[in-house]
């Protein structure tokens, strides 16, 4: 593939709701024609691109870092098939955060409710979707980082099947959960965008779908029921349940593996840099360096154990429902007594693909106190052009009012 040297320009003078990294903004024009012909996208700032540094999301980590001699194969797949790389977009430190904040380069605007956080760690891709600045844009999820933003600021959002795309290029931060996810603001070009980065394979339709019902008791009372009240239209077979009576163990799991991840990822170079965090992103991987080898002992094995039960309850032709998030868009302002409350909600609602490397899409449903939320479905593994079907029940769930 031809190699092209990034532009940088000027940022210009209209309102891009602080989706981009500071400073000029990077372009690069496709490389080859093909199917994404005449989209633009954009680029979370933990993913590489050739000729500029990948930055993380924290100063500190920036000052380490060379331009990249190339950029991530995700990215060259995209340019490749037509699309024109229009910048490089904020997230919290080192993907470290469900909220959108940076305590370096500020947080990005929800262009949906401006009062509101627009969701992280890919506040910035989601945020430059949401506010048509591009067509589509490549985050990361971990713990829901492309999926909680979705929801917050009302467009598509997914999450491949875990390897099923590339992380090479990108910023590890806990390799067994991560991957590599995309924002569009309707499932056709979540569709195109797919047919580039996913394996060729065989689309097996999902035809039962089953609403997991303690999952929708972790969302908040009113998302619960506006979720509900949407999911109507899907023609659900059955109802089941997921968590077993102990969704704090779901929690627990995924907090002691993927901080277990982290530490072993990032900790080498935290411990030896000393780097300057925010507040809240200081906290978080003090509280990954405290993980100790009998707890990563213990819950290893209960991952393994609670991915097979979610895998039980799918197989081919069958989606999980759960709502994205448990809380519309948290307010800029919010006590901190709701954030206690919103992350062990979240958190256990993203696990569930998280623990079995399932696909979800993240669909803008609709509107609680005038804000989207999302519905999603969970597929089988490898199931994911299944999920992108532009004829899916769950892609005629959007309506005006859910992305006005």
């Amino acid at each position: 593939m031809a190699t092209v040297d990034p532009v940088l320009i000027a940022s210009s003078s209209a309102p891009d709701y602080g989706a981009f990294v500071p400073g000029p903004r990077v372009t690069i024009g496709p490389t080859a024609a093909g199917p994404l012909d005449g989209l633009t996208f954009a680029v979370k700032d933990l993913i590489d691109v050739a000729g500029t540094p990948t930055g993380g999301g924290n100063p500190d980590w920036l000052k380490g870092q060379e331009p990249a001699a190339k950029s991530a194969p995700a990215v060259e797949a995209l340019l490749g098939a037509g699309a024109r790389l229009n910048g490089k977009t904020i997230t919290d430190e080192l993907a470290f955060g469900l909220e959108g904040r940076n305590a370096h380069y500020g947080m990005p605007v929800n262009p949906a409710c401006p009062d509101r956080l627009p969701g992280g760690s890919s506040s910035g891709s989601g945020v430059a979707v949401a506010a048509g600045l591009v067509d589509f844009a490549l985050g990361t999820d971990t713990g829901g980082s492309v999926r909680v933003p979705s929801s917050f600021v009302g467009v598509f959002g997914f999450r491949p099947t875990h390897d099923a795309v590339s992380t090479a290029g990108v910023i590890p931060f806990s390799p067994s959960y991560d991957t590599v996810g995309w924002f569009a603001r309707d499932i056709a070009t979540l569709n195109r965008v797919g047919d580039v980065l996913l394996p060729k394979a065989d689309v097996v339709p999902i035809r039962k779908l089953r609403l997991v019902r303690d999952a929708f008791d972790l969302a908040v009372p009113d998302v619960s029921a506006e979720l509900r009240s949407r999911s109507e239209a899907l023609d659900i077979s059955d109802q089941i349940t997921l968590f077993d009576g102990a969704p704090d163990e779901w929690l627990e799991c995924y907090r002691v593996v993927q901080c277990a991840g982290i530490w072993k990822t990032l900790g080498p170079w935290i411990s030896s840099s000393q780097p300057r965090f925010g507040e809240a992103v200081a906290a978080r991987f003090a509280e990954a360096a405290s993980i100790t080898p009998a707890e990563i002992a213990r819950w290893t094995p209960v991952r393994a154990s609670l991915a097979a039960r979610v895998r039980a309850m799918l197989g081919d032709g069958i989606g999980l429902v759960v709502p994205t998030a448990p809380y519309v868009a948290l307010r800029r302002d919010a006590a901190a007594s709701e954030f206690s409350d919103f992350y062990p909600r979240a958190l256990t609602l993203t696990s569930i693909a998280g623990h079995a490397g399932l696909p979800q899409i993240s669909v803008p449903a609709g509107r609680v106190d005038g804000c989207p939320v999302g519905l999603s479905i969970i597929g089988s593994p490898g199931h994911d052009r299944a999920l992108l079907e532009i004829g899916s029940p769950w892609a005629n769930l959007v309506s005006s009012e859910a992305q006005a």
